[in-house]
């Protein structure tokens, strides 16, 4: 069994997690679908993010489950919805890793000027890299994050600064040019950027003491996240104006801090958020994997099916894209509306079993998170069909209390 987590690895973890690939490319998406306006859905999203948090933070304490989700599902909901829940997640990463893998290699070919078959490439190496740094077991691969982390909050920073420099108040007018209803329709491709809580629960198994340690990861979470995401929303419309700046957004922030150097800056950022996304994903999925087949979760390493399992999809999934039979913009939801099935099962749970304020917040995270889980159209199917054929398949082994029992107060 591996040495707890500290609270500084834990968030680098958890920021790891929440900051993805799409960070690279959504604050242009949601600039030229919503303009100016679009840093309201930013900011309502980081208050969907603030709820999450709290109520896993509290799921956490109150069902200390390796397991994470599966383990929060069953005290609320039963074993059954569990077991669904946690096969629907980890759809979501076999699927997701080749996904968001692509994104982060897409926007490497792009920035230079290479065609699909190098993205193909940049995109097997990523997985490649990231199944060898898992299998060397939570120790190295937290570590490994915490470095990815800081890195990636020196390169934002870079982003950030380089942009308020060149921001210009004429780009905030007209502040919503294509009406309110498009604050809404941002949301959809913004939960890209909003997802990770799920992915991160396991690890809170590792934390020597969750009730004192559980708080401050979440906040330095939450803090580090809000001021990148605001941040970096706001000078993507300052700088580079009502469109974003197309699809490289952080790339051309990047030329203005520091010249053409900021190009191959972006690429390199776009290979470790992606690293660093699937690497606190696989992570955080290898206790959950194991308890489904009835092994110790204390277990640090992904099981062999698994890597077997994301190496396969990996390969049909890339292969496709190559082939230009698949595009990114039709896949990118698919992933997200998986780990929106798995909040709705965690914060129907949490209804269930917490008490007082973080209750209520539960219950307007599910409304929420069922309200752009329909945004996501055609990948919201997928995911319902995903959940489907679990439950399906999923039988009533053993007593919910019994595997999951929960702490008192």
């Amino acid at each position: 069994m591996s040495s707890p987590l500290t609270v500084s690895r834990a968030s680098a973890m958890y920021v790891g997690a929440l900051l993805g690939p799409g960070l690279l490319i959504v604050p242009g998406l949601s600039a030229a679908i919503a303009g100016p306006a679009s840093v309201l859905t930013w900011a309502a999203l980081l208050v969907l993010s603030g709820l999450l948090g709290w109520v896993f933070a509290a799921l956490g304490i109150r069902v200390p489950s390796a397991t994470g989700v599966r383990g929060y599902v069953a005290a609320g909901l039963g074993s059954r919805a569990a077991t669904t829940t946690s096969w629907t997640f980890l759809a979501g990463i076999i699927a997701g890793t080749p996904i968001v893998s692509l994104i982060g290699a897409s926007y490497v070919a792009e920035l230079t000027g290479s065609g699909r078959a190098v993205a193909c490439v940049v995109a097997v190496g990523i997985t490649a890299a990231v199944l060898v740094i898992t299998s060397r077991g939570l120790r190295t691969s937290s570590a490994v994050q915490f470095g990815l982390v800081l890195l990636l909050l020196g390169v934002v920073t870079l982003s950030v600064v380089g942009g308020a420099s060149a921001s210009d108040a004429a780009n905030w007018t007209p502040f919503a040019p294509h009406g309110w209803s498009a604050v809404g329709s941002a949301a959809a491709p913004l939960m890209l950027a909003f997802v990770g809580w799920e992915a991160a629960a396991p690890l809170t198994a590792r934390l020597a003491d969750p009730r004192r340690q559980l708080p401050r990861i979440v906040a330095i979470t939450l803090g580090v996240t809000s001021v990148l995401y605001l941040a970096l929303a706001a000078v993507t419309v300052g700088a580079l104006g009502p469109d974003g700046g197309g699809s490289t957004p952080v790339a051309k922030l990047l030329v203005l801090a520091v010249g053409p150097a900021g190009t191959a800056l972006a690429s390199v950022s776009a290979v470790v958020l992606t690293v660093g996304t699937i690497n606190a994903y696989v992570s955080g999925a290898a206790a959950l994997a194991h308890s489904l087949n009835r092994r110790p979760v204390e277990l640090d390493t992904p099981p062999r099916w698994l890597n077997v399992a994301i190496l396969a999809s990996s390969g049909v999934l890339i292969s496709l894209f190559g082939a230009g039979a698949l595009e990114l913009d039709s896949l990118v939801a698919v992933p997200s509306s998986m780990f929106l099935v798995v909040y709705l099962g965690c914060t129907a749970s949490a209804w269930k079993v917490l008490t007082g304020r973080v209750r209520g917040a539960a219950a307007v995270a599910f409304a929420v998170v069922l309200v752009i889980l329909a945004f996501t159209e055609i990948a919201a199917l997928a995911a319902v069909v995903v959940a489907a054929v679990a439950w399906a398949f999923t039988t009533r082994s053993i007593s919910d209390r019994e595997e999951f029992p929960l702490v008192h107060r």
